[in-house]
């Protein structure tokens, strides 16, 4: 099972966690599966970074692609979140030097970020939406071109609560529609988590930083996956 997406996949309710916590999604959704998990995921990923992933790091193309029995896209709920700048600028502070002026262009960034969200009311995103589905069809093809028949699943992104995003919420409808539309054109099945997440997030049982999961989220995700997973006819047939 080789797991293609962001810190979700590996942060718990408190902090990140080795990829071997049983309680994580992607091993939720192995176990249930009779499977093992391969997780490659980074924190702030889209699907830029899993394109990226796919075809630059040599682990990935010459040992996990060949040896999965299954792909699952989970991308796509960075791209969607509002930001005050683009991926790339954000990730090109930590090579700011000297230190001084990395920690307060960091420091300036993250004050900012809160306040542009809502100023912009989500309209400007981490991912342009055109850039997002661009990424995952490049993903979705080369796989299917080296791997004919393998099952892939994509994600229906989550909704937040995340204070370093200003609780920005107004883009997640627009980012939800474009990712089922996404999945209908590319026959790829999308698991939807808003409805599996939300009832934890509306308990307070998510993370405090409003966007990574708890232990039950994490738990119905990767139960969710699991189902949808089973939908393919690649995977039914093993």
């Amino acid at each position: 099972m080789l797991v293609l997406a962001d810190s979700l996949a590996y942060h718990g309710p408190a902090r990140p966690e080795l990829l071997t916590e049983p309680r994580l999604f992607p091993n939720v959704l192995a176990d249930e599966l009779g499977a093992e998990a391969d997780v490659v995921a980074q924190v702030g990923w889209t699907a830029r970074h899993v394109w990226r992933s796919l075809t630059r790091d040599p682990r990935v193309y010459s040992l996990l692609v060949p040896a999965a029995d299954a792909v699952v896209l989970a991308v796509g709920g960075m791209d969607y979140l509002p930001t005050a700048l683009p991926t790339h600028l954000r990730e090109g502070i930590a090579f700011l030097r000297p230190r001084p002026v990395r920690r307060g262009v960091r420091r300036a960034y993250l004050a900012a970020q809160p306040r542009v969200a809502r100023w912009t009311r989500g309209r400007v995103r981490a991912m342009p939406q055109r850039l997002t589905d661009g990424y995952l069809t490049n993903c979705v093809s080369a796989l299917r071109s080296v791997r004919p028949g393998l099952p892939i699943i994509g994600i229906l992104p989550p909704r937040h609560r995340a204070a370093a995003f200003g609780g920005e919420l107004r883009g997640h409808e627009a980012a939800w529609l474009a990712a089922r539309a996404w999945g209908a054109e590319h026959d790829v099945p999308m698991a939807d988590l808003a409805p599996v997440v939300q009832p934890h997030l509306d308990a307070g049982r998510a993370n405090p930083d409003g966007l990574h999961f708890g232990w039950e989220s994490h738990r119905d995700v990767g139960l969710e996956l699991a189902r949808v997973l089973r939908t393919c006819p690649g995977w039914t047939s093993r």
